[in-house]
C-alpha cells in the first residue's frame, strides 16, 4: 500500500543511487536506481511485497529481482500507463 511504502521510505529502508532516502515524495529522474537497503532486504514487509515478482511489467522501469532494485528509465507516455485514470475528474475536483 502507499502508506506502507511511505513507512519503508521514512524508516530509511530505501536508497536512490546508493544514498538513503527518507522522504516519500522524493522526485526521481530518468536513470535513477531505486533499491532496498541491503540490511533491509530480509524484512517481512519487503519479502512479501516482492514475492513472485520476477518480471518487468512496465517499459519505463527496469526491475532487478536479485538485487531488489529498479531503474527508472523514462517518464511514460499516457498510453503506457495501465491504470484507468480519468484526468477530467481530477481537473474538475481541483478546479472547485
Amino acid at each position: 500500500t502507499r502508506s506502507g511504502a511511505r513507512q519503508l521510505v521514512g524508516h530509511k529502508h530505501i536508497t536512490v543511487n546508493g544514498s538513503v532516502v527518507n522522504i516519500a515524495s522524493y522526485s526521481i529522474r530518468p536513470g535513477d536506481v531505486i533499491a532496498v537497503r541491503e540490511r533491509s532486504q530480509a524484512l517481512e514487509a519487503i519479502t512479501n511485497s516482492v514475492a513472485g515478482r520476477k518480471i518487468n511489467k512496465y517499459s519505463w522501469l527496469e526491475w532487478n529481482a536479485a538485487e531488489l532494485s529498479g531503474k527508472f528509465l523514462n517518464f511514460p507516455n499516457r498510453d503506457e500507463i495501465p491504470e484507468n485514470i480519468k484526468e477530467n475528474l481530477i481537473v474538475e475536483l481541483y478546479s472547485k
